[in-house]
């Protein structure tokens, strides 16, 4: 056995690459080329641009024009990349212009009357708790808050519409409007020159029925906000309601500090969680007990196969030989086609395909390519490289294909490049209808449309064709058996070994290595906050390839031992089933985290989780099946078959 002699190199190196993977993610401060640094001297004009309106409650973003704010003369369009229209992302200019390190206060904005609709309105986003997004030199504009439990400030990302409150004595709930916007934007000098960085953006919002001397436009005199008077907003003591017929002053207020914070680090304090040791704990306490189970899961098999192989080579040479057991009993039938084999083809090319497109995607990630600075870039990246990644699904959907004696190449390629695009496209569109219907700017317009179809018809489906015909130019793949023309029957198989039993119990250690990262990854998506600890993911991404790989042998070789050949669909599915898993702790976390009432948003979250869960169980299945595959090839090339 070789095998035996090659584990200490394979340990050092992956000790080494461990090693490099912890070092990824100490490393900060990496952007994109084109992403740079802006200087700005005194005067110069900054202007704030607005993004969406988003709710964890409804997780229906609206453009923030849907609501009656103060408009510019012109509203511009930002150019958006794919991902940020994906995302809902409308960003657009506003009335909100500063002059760099020259504050201003109680600068009127305009002022808007409410009617019976527009109140409504307003009411309504109050209620589903949305919160305003403003960005200002690329930087999202951020709420400071302290809490109770920790000492540092917490950020929370947008400035929320509005507020329902209660006046002191009254039991009566009335809806107030944050309508003064206090901003702080905080900036690094140069020592040698002039010029300054923006390195923060942050806003405390007040709601302030303001009154006014006389009737203007745009140069109305405040009595309640007035700097001249030394009059400011500090709190929100006489609240702005929200009602028909009232009249709203949209006021705000811009302070410059200096900070010690360099632009390179800008973005450290944005992505400080607040959870940060119970999160760093919990990835270091799963990597363990999943290295531990797979050490333990090793050890067993190569001792058990081991002595298995040297008992059967030995009886080779004696009469018992004739009395065969076990999985060597099974080697005429081990490799028989199994039903349904087109389909295995397509799902295994498909999960080689999603493979390819989350390892390239995640190194990336990892070497601070797809910072958060870069809006939009990780689902554009993923786009892109799933319709580039066709290439491979071809290629191995074939040489399964051609391996299982098939003739019809063209027939398997169509199949490959169509049926896991084409049932995701099937259960995107009908969300994506229910989002038009909400009248929301995350429905994805034509536009967007017309780019993802050409992604997939234009680039994914002619590159499956060439990585198909490259693959079944190729010689078949020989067995290292040969396989009898008669199949033999299967004896009744204990009640643990039951097929379903199996491959439920088969998925709970690969879903077991991810659920806890799984957490932060449901909470950076639902919550809307960053998600940013790539290198710990990829470290995540090499233990469920590992626990995947090796839950699967376990059980494909009892599966053998006891004399039950059909492993071909078993190995798929044994790993895959960690996706029922995964669609099942969706559902907890709706029910135990999430605050959804609207039932459109309920519909909406459960047909993204499961687009996510179909996805997970292609990508594990694949890594289960070709774990098996080169298991079963290697012990039956191992022993002496007459």
């Amino acid at each position: 056995m070789e095998v035996l002699g090659t584990r200490p190199p394979a340990i050092q190196r992956w000790v080494f690459r461990v090693m490099v993977i912890l070092f990824i993610t100490n490393v900060h401060s990496f952007y994109l080329p084109g992403v740079a640094p802006q200087d700005f001297v005194k005067g110069d004009p900054l202007k704030v641009k607005v993004n969406k309106l988003t709710s964890t409650k409804t997780q229906l973003p609206y453009s923030y024009y849907s609501l009656p704010y103060c408009k510019p003369e012109k509203i511009v369009d930002s150019a958006e990349n794919l991902g940020e229209v994906l995302r809902g992302d409308r960003i657009e200019n506003s009335p909100y212009v500063f002059k760099m390190r020259e504050p201003q206060m109680c600068n009127v904005v305009c002022h808007i009357t409410l009617d019976a609709k527009l109140a409504k309105e307003f009411k309504e986003k109050i209620d589903d708790e949305y919160r305003v997004n403003m960005i200002l030199d690329n930087l999202p504009l951020v709420v400071p808050y302290k809490r109770p439990d920790i000492d540092s400030l917490v950020y929370q990302y947008g400035v929320p519409v509005g507020v329902k409150a209660q006046y002191a004595g009254s039991k009566e709930e009335k809806y107030f409007i944050y309508n003064h916007l206090t901003f702080t934007v905080k900036f690094h000098k140069d020592e040698e020159t002039d010029a300054a960085r923006i390195v923060g953006f942050e806003v405390k919002p007040f709601s302030a029925k303001h009154e006014y001397e006389g009737k203007g436009d745009g140069k109305t005199r405040l009595k309640t906000c007035d700097p001249h008077a030394k009059r400011t907003i500090t709190s929100s003591d006489s609240p702005q309601e929200v009602e028909d017929k009232k009249e709203i002053i949209f006021t705000y207020d811009v302070e410059f500090k200096e900070s010690e914070v360099k632009w390179a680090s800008r973005w450290d304090t944005y992505l400080l969680m607040t959870d940060d040791q119970i999160h760093w704990f919990s990835i270091v306490n799963s990597l363990m007990i999943v290295l531990f189970l797979s050490g333990m899961v090793a050890m067993i098999m190569l001792r058990t196969l081991y002595r298995d192989i040297s008992k059967y080579n030995q009886l080779e040479t004696q009469e018992e030989a004739q009395e065969e057991t076990g999985w060597k009993l099974v080697h005429g039938d081990v490799f028989r086609p199994p039903t349904n084999s087109d389909l295995l083809c397509v799902y295994v090319g498909t999960g080689v395909q999603f493979f390819g497109m989350i390892l390239v995607t995640m190194i990336f990630a990892a070497l601070g390519f797809l910072s958060p600075s870069n809006r939009g870039g990780l689902m554009t990246a993923m786009l892109l490289l799933w319709a580039f990644m066709g290439l491979l699904a071809g290629y191995a959907s074939s040489r399964l294909y051609k391996m299982f004696k098939g003739t019809e190449w063209k027939k398997i390629t169509l199949q490959t490049a169509f049926t896991f695009p084409g049932i995701i496209f099937a259960i995107f569109f009908v969300l994506n209808a229910l989002i038009w219907g909400e009248k929301s700017s995350g429905a994805v317009p034509f536009g967007t449309m017309f780019a993802l179809v050409f992604l997939w018809f234009g680039i994914s489906v002619p590159l499956v064709f060439v990585g198909s015909y490259v693959g079944f130019r190729k010689p078949a793949i020989d067995n290292p058996v040969k396989t009898n023309k008669i199949p033999r029957q299967i004896p009744e198989q204990a009640w643990y070994m039951n097929p379903i039993f199996s491959i439920l119990i088969g998925g709970i250690l690969p879903f077991g290595a991810v659920f806890i990262e799984l957490f932060f990854i449901l909470t950076s998506i639902w919550l809307h906050q960053f998600y940013y600890i790539f290198g710990f993911l990829f470290l995540v991404f090499v233990i469920l390839i590992i626990t995947c790989a090796e839950i699967t042998i376990v059980l494909c070789y009892f599966q053998l031992c006891s004399e039950d050949y059909l492993w071909w669909w078993r190995s798929y599915l044994t790993s895959g089933s960690s996706a029922l898993y995964l669609l099942l702790y969706a559902a907890f976390y709706f029910f135990t985290k999430l605050d959804i009432t609207k039932p459109v948003s309920g519909v909406l979250y459960f047909g993204y989780m499961l687009i996510a869960s179909y996805a997970f169980f292609v990508l594990t299945g694949t890594i289960g099946f070709y774990a098996c595959f080169s298991f079963t090839r290697l012990i039956y090339s191992s022993v002496k078959i007459d």
